[in-house]
């Protein structure tokens, strides 16, 4: 009987180590092609542009409470090196409570205000902000829409740099996305590092290599043609731009990247900020994947091969094979109790579970912070010691995405309290 239980709690043991086996086996045969891009940009160049011709911006700014950071966006709109006369700010004061509008004016922009309690979210207010100009201006008064969010800050080049690759004939370009304040903790240095990465190891090299980028949140171009495709701004899930990024991979459209149109984002500094804030984008990518994975999986099988493949890892795998990785850990442990096995075996089974996946993020994170030292601007020691804190904030999004499958999630607004010039945010 002994010799039975113990055969019994062995065979356990075994079919939970195969079990995360086959899921790490699983994770690294849909991911392993993200490990071939970081080498993309060590050994290929960047193509010449072609020829630069002028045209006409159209800024979009959706600003809800912003009259603190919103002054230093205007300011380095208004010292951008493009023609001035070649680019117009826009700002939809969406249903504001202090002086955003007020502030906007001041700076030069043209301003909308909103008042919906209804219809909420990003997405709505761009639709309101786009119908205006149209209204005023016609929909073909503009070549292209140019997207920010009212706490960012622009290098004096982005919009120069924007119009070089939209000059070569990309309908929709995404562009570096640095931090304002990456060494104000681990939280902010998490985000931060991502988007780095995201950036240099992700749209990067698939700029090089010929497939699509990927629009992320803020910092990105449109061209009229495709609203009056669309019919307007009708993206308006919790992560409107996956929605319009995966909605022009559908249609086979390569989004462009634009290496050195570079913009500071500010990220969240408390947990509880970024746990709603994830929160969002973890339900959104969930609504993503609901309205159009059948079509991503459809194209998977055709010339858009290598765009969809992307965009279907991008949105679902990562979410189902970590919840799978985290709940057979948990049975592991339940069972294990129940059956007797050995605590110190249990836990070396599961230390070499969290090993094994905190030593790649941190590989990743370290790569990151090497490659991209100077355009991270805080203190050296920070920006070593966060690169070890990376994969821990990466970790927290398990139980964020298990939350996000069983709550209702609706959006809300993030504040934005880090008031700083761009000669303040990189030390010149």
């Amino acid at each position: 009987m002994i010799e039975s239980a113990q055969s019994v709690s062995s065979s356990g043991e075994l079919v939970f180590v195969a079990v995360n086996m086959a899921l790490g086996i699983i994770f690294l045969v849909c991911y392993l092609y993200q490990f071939f891009y970081i080498a993309v940009p060590f050994f290929l160049k960047d193509k010449a542009h072609k020829p630069a011709v002028p045209h006409r911006f159209a800024v979009l700014i959706s600003a809800r409470n912003e009259e603190n950071v919103l002054p230093l966006l205007l300011e380095s709109l208004n010292k951008q090196t493009y023609a001035r006369e070649n680019f117009t700010v826009f700002v939809v004061a969406d249903n504001c409570t202090d002086k955003t509008a007020a502030v906007a004016k001041e700076n030069g922009a043209v301003v909308y205000e909103r008042f919906n309690k209804e219809k909420v979210g990003k997405g709505y207010a761009l639709e309101f902000l786009y119908e205006k100009i149209v209204a005023d201006y016609g929909d073909a008064h503009f070549d292209a829409y140019t997207v920010f969010d009212a706490d960012n800050v622009l290098d004096p080049h982005y919009i120069e740099e924007i119009n070089k690759t939209f000059s070569d004939g990309y309908e929709v370009i995404t562009s570096y996305r640095n931090s304002k304040n990456y060494g104000d903790n681990w939280i902010s240095a998490g985000y931060a590092l991502w988007f780095l990465r995201e950036s240099e190891y992700l749209n990067h090299a698939r700029m090089l290599l010929g497939t699509s980028c990927a629009v992320s949140g803020t910092g990105f171009t449109f061209a009229s043609k495709i609203m009056r495709e669309v019919g307007g701004w009708k993206f308006f899930l919790l992560t409107e731009d996956i929605e319009f990024t995966v909605y022009n991979v559908v249609k086979g459209r390569k989004i462009g990247y634009a290496p050195k149109a570079e913009l500071y984002d500010e990220q969240p500094v408390t947990f509880a900020q970024s746990w709603k804030q994830r929160l969002r984008w973890a339900k959104g990518y969930i609504q993503v994947w609901g309205k159009y994975g059948n079509s991503l999986l459809k194209n998977i099988f055709s010339e858009k091969f290598t765009s969809c493949y992307d965009m279907t890892m991008t949105i679902m795998p990562a979410l189902v094979i970590s919840i799978l990785t985290l709940l057979n850990c948990l049975v592991c442990v339940i069972v294990g109790l129940a059956l007797g096995w050995e605590l110190s075996r249990i836990g070396m089974s599961l230390f070499g579970a969290f090993w094994g996946i905190y030593s790649t993020l941190w590989l990743i994170g370290a790569i990151t912070t090497v490659t991209q030292w100077k355009k991270i601007h805080c203190h050296w020691f920070k920006k070593i010691f966060y690169a070890f804190t990376f994969p821990l904030f990466m970790l927290t999004y398990l139980p964020i995405s298990i939350t996000a499958i069983f709550k209702k999630v609706e959006w809300t607004p993030i504040a934005h309290n880090r008031v700083r010039t761009l000669d303040e945010i990189t030390g010149k």
